[in-house]
């Protein structure tokens, strides 16, 4: 291997369309191989790298030839000598982990970037990538209420204390007010196809039981026993029997009227949009009730819905449900029943909530994501969204707003 000589150039300037195409034809006329290629574009600015093989015979031609064509072409060119030994180091450590960290929020700053990549580099990673999933932002965003803005990094290696990491982030993103992902890289993570929903304060912005209850006159004593079970403080079951009995009396027809009212989450519409188009099944699997999880499979095209039954009777509710209570343990049974029916693997689901009745449903999944969710939920649940709309999830999955918006 005496005559092998390993290259790495490092081409920057003004992008335009043919510079790879020109640079990479001259290392095909001289049989040169490349071993690692990566290429990024910020602002029409071309940061370019290649490292590739040769001979000590044609590597004088090459780098000529190279340098030429860049002066051409006005970019600069950079050339490094790589050792074998040195190759070869890097070429073990691909077996190593890697991890995506993801940040959004409704802008993020450089502190924010900065706190990532000091945790990042404190647990001895590698950055072996960043891309910013968000579109281009135009310089009055910061005034818009409803922007976003999300940067993914790709990173090797094996955390010093990934717990640690975890709760890091966390302290972060409470502090700082944006939200971090933390996900191991695997086969999982780029081929879910199941994603299943809390309803309430999840994809619409209310509790629907609250909202019957007002117009049954018993709001306050209602919303005391939600807020009390949201919290985890009593359990689910009797708190859903105690509010239900609450309601007896309230005419059938106040549903549809509340239904259609319904206080729509952000980024619903958008997210569902995708999530049809891409081929995902989607569930609604809820504590609260059919009929409203009924009229929102309508509305947006999901597959499923699993809540729980209000017993009517002369056009009027009873205080009483009908079938089994839809509790945190039934979404977490609810889950694997329907990957198990659609033949996916439970690594290959997604769930998200809000509440201490989805933590089973969130543990369970592949990927459980706690949305606005009350402080218990967010320190169990291993990723939060806080700050933005329901499309937040699109990029926990790795898509870009120019995919999402084309």
């Amino acid at each position: 291997m005496n005559d092998i000589e390993l290259i790495l150039v490092n081409i920057s300037g003004s992008d335009r369309p043919g510079v790879t195409s020109a640079l990479t034809d001259i290392l095909a006329r001289h049989d040169a191989q490349i071993l690692d290629i990566g290429q990024a574009d910020i602002h029409h600015s071309l940061s370019l790298g290649i490292l590739f093989r040769t001979t000590n015979e044609r590597s004088g031609d090459i780098m000529k030839d190279l340098l030429f064509k860049c002066y051409e072409l006005n970019v600069s060119i950079r050339f490094s000598p790589v050792s074998v030994e040195d190759y070869e180091a890097w070429v073990s450590r691909q077996g190593k982990n890697r991890w995506i960290i993801t940040i959004l929020g409704r802008r993020l700053t450089a502190r924010h970037i900065a706190a990532v990549t000091d945790e990042i580099a404190r647990q001895k990673l590698n950055i072996d990538g960043i891309q910013r999933l968000t579109g281009r932002q135009p310089l009055g965003d910061d005034e818009e209420p409803r922007s976003k803005s999300c940067v993914e990094f790709s990173v090797r290696g094996n955390p010093v204390d990934v717990n640690a990491m975890r709760a890091r982030f966390l302290e972060l993103s409470q502090k700082e007010e944006f939200d971090i992902s933390l996900q191991e890289d695997n086969v999982f993570r780029r081929c879910r196809r199941l994603i299943c929903f809390d309803m309430d304060s999840t994809l619409i912005e209310t509790e629907v039981i609250d909202e019957l209850a007002d117009r049954a006159g018993v709001g306050a004593e209602v919303r005391a026993i939600t807020e009390s079970a949201m919290r985890g403080e009593i359990d689910f079951c009797e708190s859903f029997k105690r509010r239900v009995a609450l309601l007896k009396g309230l005419d059938e027809s106040v549903m549809r009227d509340i239904a259609e009212h319904l206080p729509i989450t952000e980024g619903l519409e958008r997210m569902m949009a995708v999530l049809k188009r891409t081929g995902y099944k989607t569930a609604i699997l809820s504590g609260g009730f059919t009929y409203f999880g009924n009229y929102l499979k309508e509305r947006f095209g999901f597959d499923y819905v699993y809540a729980n039954e209000l017993e009517v009777c002369d056009g009027k509710l009873t205080g009483r449900h009908l079938g089994d209570i839809v509790d945190g343990k039934r979404k977490a049974e609810l889950l694997r029943i329907i990957a198990q029916v659609e033949k996916i693997d439970i690594a290959q689901t997604i769930a998200v909530g809000d509440g201490a009745n989805d933590l089973p449903m969130l543990s369970t999944a592949g990927l459980g994501i706690a949305f606005h969710a009350k402080p218990k939920v967010k320190q169990t649940a291993r990723q939060s969204i806080s700050t933005i709309g329901l499309d937040g999830v699109l990029y926990f999955l790795g898509f870009k707003d120019s995919f999402i918006s084309s």
